[in-house]
């Protein structure tokens, strides 16, 4: 692992993941559909473009003998048409050019949730499959693009999946300023009966898990050709874990909640008027997130450990204290 060119790599995960390398010493180079300025420091070389640019993307990995792709359409809610064009058919691109290109290592951002469904998933492996009823066109298109990169492995071209849940740490722009603000507001509810334990993944041991997977497939290629479950190795109660989160920042804690069976009815309804409308806004409830928020979804990851040599190294309450004092130095 020489040269490696990271798609989406202005995003929470890659800017990361860029660091990492570059203080590995490994030549890296980012895809990213907007301005990147902090990667000019690193001596980082920028495309700007879009991965559903097939010619654009063939000519950007000439050179490159690693490609880690992180480029997706995220969310939990959104137009059905951008879900396929950027997960599904960018990723088909992605393919395409790594061939195009001779490149030999392809590492995929996947996720957990194209194996949810509406039951909790307790310790389950990579054996556990794709969901049949699939609750959001993010998670569909997600699990499409993933069996067609694993579908990809070849000889000439290696490739793998991983699947981090939920991942966390300094630099979130997303998760942790959400929560935040919610919870500011008094906006969130428990979902269920507080019972549920989840998977959560700190940023750096993500990072580690993006990095080995590479390796992995550039040295024995045990992982070659499959999907890896990514975490910190031990679940925790979600509501629990974040009113202690709360807690030590003196946000009030949630205790209103609402059953999951209305929250996943309220889903339904939401979404239903949400596609008559027309709405693009994300709706405050859908049946994902119902599930999300109320189920149980942790995995095991000793397939992990045993292909990839992946074992969390920064523990989750170390994690938490590290981004306790980040959150407080920047005034989020």
């Amino acid at each position: 692992m020489q040269r490696v060119l990271v798609l989406g790599g202005s995003g929470f995960v890659g800017r990361a993941l860029v660091q990492r390398l570059v203080a590995d010493g490994v030549e890296t180079a980012v895809l990213a559909r907007r301005a990147f300025p902090e990667a000019e420091v690193l001596g980082v070389r920028v495309f700007s473009g879009d991965i559903c640019d097939l010619d654009f993307l063939t000519n950007s990995l000439a050179g490159y003998d690693t490609v880690i792709h992180l480029a997706s359409k995220a969310g939990i809610w959104g137009d059905k048409n951008e879900y396929y064009q950027t997960n599904v058919s960018g990723t088909q691109n992605v393919i395409d050019a790594c061939r195009a290109n001779a490149i030999s290592v392809l590492v995929y951002a996947s996720t957990p949730g194209v194996v949810y469904q509406k039951d909790d998933l307790c310790g389950v492996n990579e054996r556990t499959p794709y969901a049949r009823n699939f609750l959001s066109d993010y998670a569909r298109s997600k699990a499409i693009a993933e069996k067609m990169v694993l579908d990809a492995n070849a000889e000439g071209l290696k490739t793998i999946a991983l699947r981090p849940h939920l991942i966390w740490g300094p630099g979130d722009t997303d998760l942790i300023p959400r929560l935040l603000g919610q919870a500011r507001c008094r906006q969130l509810k428990r979902v269920g009966d507080g019972h549920n334990l989840v998977d959560v993944t700190y940023i750096d041991n993500a990072v580690d898990a993006f990095v080995l997977a590479a390796k992995n497939l550039h040295g024995q290629a045990t992982g070659a050709g499959k999907p890896y479950f990514i975490s910190q190795g031990e679940p925790v109660n979600l509501w629990n874990w974040l009113n202690k989160f709360f807690r030590r920042l003196d946000i009030p804690i949630v205790e209103e909640s609402i059953s999951f069976h209305k929250a996943y009815l309220a889903g339904v309804v939401m979404e239903a008027f949400c596609t008559l409308s027309k709405r693009k806004k994300e709706p405050c409830m859908t049946r994902f997130l119902a599930v999300q928020l109320a189920k149980s979804h942790w995995f095991s990851i000793e397939n992990a450990n045993r292909d990839l040599g992946y074992f969390p190294k920064v523990s989750t309450g170390e994690g938490i204290n590290t981004i306790l004092q980040w959150v407080n130095k920047s005034q989020l």
